[in-house]
């Protein structure tokens, strides 16, 4: 088949889902991740033949498209922090407003070396790969609960090679640390289940709930017991860093600040909500 009548029959039966826009990006997407076209070629090599093979792929990831699984599932990979990170339903996809929380932490620690950094929930690994990207000279810990979620990271270290501690733990059973950390950080579960109802189909459906949603009657669980852990764990000018609910900003401030934490910082993303804090002790 030829690409152009591809790109036809693509737009048009995924026209009632998405908008131009978006079609287009993963057509883009698509034919980058296995015609190796950019955008350019695609436009100038109008009677670009697909093989067999590359053609099965793409009906597939049309007809996965159409029952609205994630893009980045489909090709099994996505792009965060300017870095190549594998993906699947283990794992939540990593998101621009992650990016912006590793960038608040490299921005405050880029004149340091010798650093010892934990994230709890560290899903795709994507956190503590970039931290190790920028920090060579860290030690590193990661921890999950979903042994499915650490083979995911453990392989995405191994593809950029660094070095990370994985542990499998179940956050809200760790009583104590054994070691002291400049930096503890962590994009726990945040979603409230009366929120879901707010969020996109695709993302309900497809990316794994353990990651995503608290009970509505204790959305801070996650937050309660880091920070517990943090205050005896941090370095005397340790940071703690969490990715929050836009809705509980509020609360997770003063949740921070009634166990001793100072200097709350609480930071807006890109959509100009609320969206990261960060916590000293001193």
């Amino acid at each position: 088949m030829k690409l152009q009548h591809f790109k036809k029959q693509f737009f048009t039966e995924l026209s009632a889902l998405f908008p131009e826009t978006e079609i287009q990006s993963f057509f883009n997407l698509l034919t980058k991740f296995k015609l190796n076209l950019t955008r350019i070629e695609v436009a100038l090599q109008t009677e670009f033949t697909i093989n067999k093979n590359d053609l099965n792929f793409l009906q597939n990831a049309l007809e996965e498209l159409k029952k609205q699984v994630p893009i980045q599932y489909i090709i099994g990979e996505t792009e965060f922090y300017g870095i190549t990170f594998k993906v699947n339903n283990s794992v939540l996809i990593p998101r621009p407003e992650t990016e912006e929380l590793v960038n608040w932490i490299v921005n405050d620690y880029k004149n340091e070396t010798e650093l010892k950094i934990l994230d709890f929930g560290t899903g795709s690994g994507c956190i503590a790969i970039s931290l190790a990207k920028f920090f060579p000279k860290a030690q590193i810990y990661a921890v999950d609960v979903s042994s499915e979620a650490l083979e995911v990271a453990k392989e995405n270290a191994i593809k950029n090679n660094v070095t990370i501690n994985f542990v499998e733990a179940n956050i809200l059973d760790i009583e104590i640390l054994q070691e002291k950390y400049d930096i503890i950080v962590s994009n726990p579960p945040y979603i409230r289940e009366l929120e879901k109802e707010l969020m996109q189909k695709n993302v309900v459906d497809n990316e794994p709930h353990l990651a995503l949603f608290v009970k509505d009657n204790d959305p801070l669980i996650f937050y309660n017991k880091i920070a517990d852990l943090a205050i005896n764990n941090l370095t005397k000018n340790g940071s703690l860093f969490f990715e929050i609910n836009q809705y509980l900003g509020d609360k997770i401030t003063h949740l921070l600040e009634q166990k001793g934490f100072k200097n709350c910082i609480l930071k807006k993303d890109f959509y100009d909500v609320d969206r990261m804090i960060k916590a000293t002790l001193v």
